[in-house]
Formats: structure tokens, C-alpha cells, sequence
């Protein structure tokens, strides 16, 4: 039987050389136009796991931090076993492997004889020449915890806790592709998000102190008060409305686009918000808006050749951020992993049918294959659900916090706080010296 189970294996994995037929691909690059981007095939239906996205872009506070280290957390965490996203995304996989150990374990209880509840053995129900019970032994499925951790320890970013480790009599086998391919895959899978994440922290940074720069470069002898609020104002509108174009670059057209109008409109003049609106490619129009703000500053040039430094960096995180949302992990390395995974899943009962000898017609196995295949499935899930980070950062979040400092960045005046150097308004043509006192 053990050669059958073999071949049935060899063949499966043959066809995945196989050549292909051409088919039709939905076009991968980049669209010229953000405005009407070239429209998906629409999915049968939206899955539990696209549903859950909006409310995994958390932003912890203290409170938040200091409930995530509390010793409550394991037996809080095992509460909300069945209510997890992950999970429940998973249910179609894990009910695929489970039904494949209970064919396992009836065909064995048929073929080879089984005991009844009250414990009285009987024969095979079935017989022939061609009947036989299905297992396979257990040593190709062995995975080996100090290999595992050995392999694992090589991604120093974001190393992986993962193994199982099958004590059985006799020699063990490691195989490690399995781990490989899933610890490869969710490591990249976490890079993007962090890379995604610090795209938006640099836009953080970076808009806070072109704000600031603009308030503290702003030369006060060449404007008056009211011309000094307004330009000031419009740098701030300018740095908020980019960034929340980037948002609704990085957004799914549905989820997005009426709130982004709705804000442009509330938020700009309406010739500048439809302008933005209308533009091919909206964040690279609100970054040259906010070139002009910049550019209408009187200040000295050298000091407005500094802010252009941070508009450039919003240029470098656009364009990063981009690459991250149009270029996936190769597809065909996802779909092999996928594939890997599955058959090794699915022909993990015939492995695990022998060593739950000890349990009632081997009925252990089912937990175990439903358990097993529950957490391998879920990396394999955390991975998918990180290669794409824009629909689980909180954008949305980063844009109003961005807004509202810059409006208090400028509202700002050198002196309000009793303390002034006066250098806002005589460094700009010469180099300024405080008194000092004899």
C-alpha cells in the first residue's frame, strides 16, 4: 500500500512540471492612472479574512501596552481561540485535512478490523486482494525542533517559533524544506510590513519638521501677520493633503475614494481639491502643490532648499511604497509553498495513524491532523496577510494626527511662550549673535 501512496505522490508532483496552457493574467504593472485604475475581475466573495483587515490597523497607546504585557494575556488569548480572524479564514483547509484523517481512520476501522464502544475487537468488514489498510510512516513527515530553530535562526530579522517534534522508535529523518519555505515567506512577508511602516513614519517626521521649518524660516519683515497665516495655512492644508492622497493611492477604490473627496472639498479651496481629484496620479499633483506653498515662502534660499530635502523624501516613500503594493513575494514561490504545504498536510493522517495505535480505533489522529494543520495553515496565513500591509496600517489615523499637529505646528509665534531670540527676524540676510553681557 505504502508504494501505491507513493506513486499516487511522484505523479502529483510530476504535473507540477508540467507545461502550461497560456492563459489570460490581469495586468501586474503599475496603472498610469490613479483616477480610474483598470477595473478587477470581481471575486465571487469577499472572504471573513478581507472583512477583518479594517480592524487590524491598531495604534497602541500605554494603556494599550501595558494590557498586550499582562500576565492575563495567554489565558486571554486562548479565550479568543475561536473568534480569531486568522482562524476563521482557515476553516475550508482545516475541514479538508480533517476529513482526510476520518476517511483514514474509517477505511482502517473497514480493512483492518476495529473495536466497538464497548470495547470488543472485531474483524475486517472488507477484504480482497486489493484491500488493505492506508497508512505511511511516519519518519518522512518528522520534523526536528534543533534543525527547525538551527534553519529559523539564520533570519535575524523575525525569527519564527515553529516545531513539531514526532518522538518515534528507531531512526528520525529532518526534513527542513517545509520549515524553509514557510519561514522564508513569512519573514519577507514581515519585512514589507515593516517597510511599509517606515514609509509612513519617515512621512511623519518629516511633515511635522517641514511645518516647523516653515513657521521658523518664515521671514517676518517681508510679509505681514495676515499674509504670514495664510501662507502658513496652505503649506499645512498642502503636507496634510499629500499624505492623504497617499492614503487613497494605497486604498482600495471602495473603501476610499468618497471619504477622500469629501475631505479634499472640506479641507482645500475647491479648485485645488478638484485639481487633485482629477490629476492622473493625485500624490505626485498634491506633492507639486505643495511645492508651490514651499516655493511662495520669503524666506532665504538656502533655508528653502532645506524643506525641499523633505519633499524629496516624500517622493522616495511614494515610490516605496508603490513598489510594495505592485510587486508581490514571486507568485510562483507563494504557490509552491502553497502546494508544498497542502499535500504534506494532506497526507499527514496516513503518517499519524500508527502512533495514536494507543487511542480508541486510532481516533487521536483527527484532533491532531485538525490541530497540526490549524497552526501550519495559520503562518502560512499571517504571511498572506502581511505582504500586502497598506488595508492593516492605519493610515487613516496617520493622516489626522499629520493634520493636526501641522495646524499646531503653525499656530505657533516666536515669543508666545515669553521666551524669544529674535533671530526669526534678523537671521534670514546675516548671521545672528545674541548680546552678550559684559
Amino acid at each position: 500500500m505504502f508504494k501505491s501512496v507513493a506513486l499516487l505522490l511522484l505523479l502529483a508532483s510530476a504535473g507540477a512540471f508540467q507545461s502550461l496552457p497560456q492563459v489570460a493574467r490581469a495586468p501586474t504593472k503599475l496603472y498610469g492612472n490613479t483616477k480610474t485604475p483598470p477595473v478587477p475581475p470581481p471575486p465571487r466573495s469577499i472572504s471573513y479574512g478581507e472583512e477583518s483587515r479594517a480592524y487590524r490597523r491598531t495604534v497602541y497607546s500605554h494603556d494599550d501596552w501595558v494590557k498586550h504585557r499582562s500576565p492575563d494575556r495567554f489565558r486571554r488569548n486562548i479565550w479568543s481561540f475561536v473568534k480569531s480572524g486568522v482562524y476563521k479564514n482557515l476553516v475550508r483547509e482545516v475541514v479538508a485535512t480533517t476529513s482526510v484523517a476520518v476517511f483514514v481512520m474509517v477505511w482502517n476501522m473497514l480493512a483492518g478490523g476495529y473495536t466497538d464502544l464497548r470495547g470488543v475487537a472485531h474483524g475486517a468488514v472488507l477484504s480482497g486482494r486489493f484491500v488493505s489498510t492506508l497508512t505511511l510512516p511516519l519518519t518522512a513527515f518528522t520534523l526536528s525542533s534543533p534543525s527547525l530553530g538551527l534553519l529559523l535562526g539564520e533570519f535575524s530579522d523575525f525569527n519564527i517559533c515553529l516545531g513539531f517534534h514526532f518522538l518515534i522508535r528507531g531512526s528520525s529523518h529532518s526534513i527542513v524544506s517545509l520549515p524553509m519555505l514557510l519561514g522564508f515567506r513569512t519573514n519577507q512577508a514581515y519585512n514589507r510590513w515593516n517597510e511599509a511602516r517606515k514609509n509612513w513614519g519617515m512621512n511623519i517626521n518629516h511633515t511635522r519638521d517641514l511645518v516647523r521649518m516653515g513657521n521658523v524660516f518664515y521671514d517676518r519683515k517681508a510679509a505681514g501677520p495676515a499674509r504670514r497665516k495664510n501662507d502658513l495655512e496652505r503649506l499645512s492644508a498642502c503636507t496634510w493633503a499629500f499624505v492623504r492622497a497617499m492614503k487613497r493611492h494605497l486604498s482600495p477604490e471602495g473603501e476610499d475614494e468618497e471619504a477622500f473627496k469629501k475631505e479634499l472639498y472640506a479641507k482645500l479651496p475647491n479648485e485645488q481639491a478638484a485639481a487633485i481629484v482629477n490629476a492622473a496620479h493625485r500624490p505626485n499633483r498634491a506633492l507639486h502643490d505643495l511645492s508651490l506653498a514651499v516655493e511662495n515662502l520669503p524666506m532665504h534660499f538656502l533655508r528653502k532648499n532645506q524643506m525641499h530635502t523633505s519633499l524629496t523624501i516624500f517622493e522616495n516613500n511614494l515610490g516605496s511604497s508603490e513598489r510594495l503594493l505592485t510587486s508581490p513575494i514571486p507568485l510562483f514561490y507563494s504557490r509552491h509553498t502553497a502546494r508544498f504545504l497542502s499535500f504534506w498536510l494532506l497526507l499527514l493522517p496516513f503518517a499519524l495513524y500508527s502512533p495514536f495505535g494507543g487511542t480508541w480505533n486510532h481516533i487521536g489522529m483527527v484532533p491532531a491532523t485538525s490541530i497540526i494543520s490549524l497552526f501550519l495553515f495559520g503562518i502560512d496565513e499571517l504571511a498572506t496577510q502581511m505582504e500586502e500591509p497598506f488595508t492593516i496600517l492605519p493610515m487613516q489615523a496617520f493622516c489626522d494626527k499629520i493634520g493636526n499637529w501641522c495646524n499646531e505646528i503653525i499656530s505657533w509665534e516666536d515669543g508666545d511662550n515669553g521666551i524669544t531670540t529674535q533671530a526669526a527676524d534678523e537671521g534670514h540676510s546675516s548671521i545672528f549673535f545674541e548680546p552678550t553681557q559684559a
